[in-house]
């Protein structure tokens, strides 16, 4: 079981001179050498975020097999000062040792030799703290000096990263309150430059990447600019141009309220679906606003309108193919998804008939487009429709249906993250509700592999936490590991 926050972190002298070690630390491979200290000494990510004076998140991502690289030389030293690598350890990994270092300039605050600090300062708030090089009885275990950093900005850091508001990066999303509610404001701003086109279309395609990749901090940090510049962009070009910007901004702004939908900030949503069908309205393009109906569809389902959201991608379904001259793979994608977004709105409201009348016109559009694509952004295609049968079965109640549904799915014809985490958490969702629990909770585990970030979301935590009510000891037991694991609290 992995250790409290407050708990101290004893790593023995021959942790460091283990071959594993050895090699993470020649290979200057932090994950590999993070992992290993969770191994044999129990440590959890907060700890060792604490000791190294880093986030949990930052933590979590370096520990991954594949996941965040560091490289920095101060990254290094620091873990290097958090973990009190000893100099051989230190020399392994391509530092100097502490012994050639220079000695605390007088004044410093030194701390007794019995509590075996090592040379260090960092700055706590009121001031910054320093300390000697103690000394320890060979063969002792070194004795963290994580209680110390208790009073700093680390631990205050490490700790709240624990809770559910602070633990995921997504705090961010405010950032588009200011973009979205100061629209008029954000045009009459002076840029010094406008982005060009091609810079703008470049931006929205990797927004829209980042989003189906699940990416979801990354779409956080760049959007709101992004949104800032097209408004500005919208202002400052006229004719064909214009109407490319206003096709834009409205694929931004769905990217935006779907990001915003995922994480629970309904009214920010709601006003970025807004801007979205206004931008595409000014289009005149069927498609375009049939793509900006799809968020609009959503936005009311999340909100509870399911009769409204079913009625809306009804009409817009029937709309675009009405003032479509031609039934091309964007009109299909788009019309299908359309389609979808309101048998998932009807199942939702327990209207078995509609849903599966509509689930039955989005096969055929399927059939119809022959294949699984990503025009528009839609990801849709015979497979998407799959999907959505197993979710909207479960919507209905019948959790039997939707895993006989997610048994013909073969995974690898799912392209995008997205769909396949979505997919992964509902079949452990219907798992769960059949009692096949230890099956749902190495799902859930297999989707955070797949997606840290979809996990992190509030849905994910409700499967969660529905899975804790319900699981047995046993379960319960790894479910709790598990979260404590990747920082979540539920």
């Amino acid at each position: 079981m992995a250790g409290r926050a407050s708990d101290l972190i004893d790593i023995p002298d021959v942790f460091w001179h283990r071959l594993p070690v050895l090699d993470a630390l020649r290979a200057r491979d932090i994950g590999a050498a993070f992992r290993l200290l969770r191994q044999y000494t129990g440590a959890s990510q907060t700890q060792i975020a604490i000791a190294c004076h880093m986030t949990q998140g930052n933590v979590s991502q370096t520990m991954k097999p594949g996941g965040r690289q560091i490289n920095a030389l101060e990254v290094f030293e620091r873990i290097a000062d958090g973990l009190d690598m000893p100099d051989d350890a230190r020399m392994t990994l391509g530092l100097a040792p502490r012994s050639f270092a220079a000695p605390p300039e007088s004044g410093a605050v030194t701390a007794p030799a019995a509590d075996q600090f090592s040379g260090f300062a960092f700055h706590a708030g009121l001031g910054f703290l320093g300390g000697e090089q103690g000394t320890s009885a060979e063969g002792d275990a070194v004795r963290r000096r994580t209680f110390t950093k208790l009073a700093g900005t680390s631990m205050f850091n490490a700790v709240l990263a624990d809770l559910p508001g602070d633990a995921s990066p997504f705090h961010g999303v405010e950032a588009f309150a200011g973009v979205l509610i100061d629209c008029d404001g954000m045009r009459e701003k002076v840029h010094s430059a406008v982005r060009a086109l091609d810079q703008l279309r470049d931006a929205v395609a990797a927004a829209k990447r980042d989003y189906q990749d699940c990416r979801y901090s990354t779409v956080i940090a760049s959007l709101p600019g992004l949104l800032a510049d097209l408004q500005v962009a919208g202002t400052a070009r006229s004719g064909d141009e214009q109407v490319k910007v206003e096709a834009l901004s409205a694929e931004a702004h769905h990217v935006a309220a779907s990001i915003l939908l995922k994480f629970d900030r309904k009214g920010l949503a709601w006003l970025a679906a807004d801007r979205s069908m206004r931008a595409a309205r000014r289009t005149q393009d069927p498609t375009v606003v049939g793509s900006s109906a799809r968020i609009v569809t959503h936005a009311l389902m999340n909100d509870g309108h399911f009769g409204a959201a079913t009625r809306t991608a009804s009409t817009y379904a029937e709309r675009i193919d009405r003032d479509s001259d031609d039934r091309t793979p964007e009109f299909l994608s788009v019309y299908g998804s359309l389609l979808l977004r309101g048998a998932v709105a009807a199942g939702q409201r327990g209207d078995h008939h509609t849903a599966a009348a509509l689930l039955d016109e989005a096969d055929d559009a399927g059939r119809q487009l022959g294949g699984d694509f990503n025009h528009r952004w839609t990801a849709f295609g015979p497979t998407n429709v799959q999907l959505h049968r197993v979710n909207i079965a479960l919507q209905l109640g019948d959790a039997g249906t939707a895993l006989r549904h997610a048994r013909t799915i073969d995974l690898d014809r799912i392209a995008l993250t997205e769909r396949k985490a979505t997919l992964i958490m509902d079949t452990a969702r219907a798992l769960a509700q059949c009692g096949k629990h230890e099956k749902a909770y190495e799902m859930l585990r297999f989707a955070h592999q797949l997606a840290p970030e979809e996990v992190a979301r509030p849905s994910a935590r409700r499967v969660m936490r529905d899975l804790m009510a319900t699981a047995p000891p046993s379960v319960r037991r790894c479910l709790n590991e598990f979260v404590d694991d990747i920082g979540i609290a539920l």
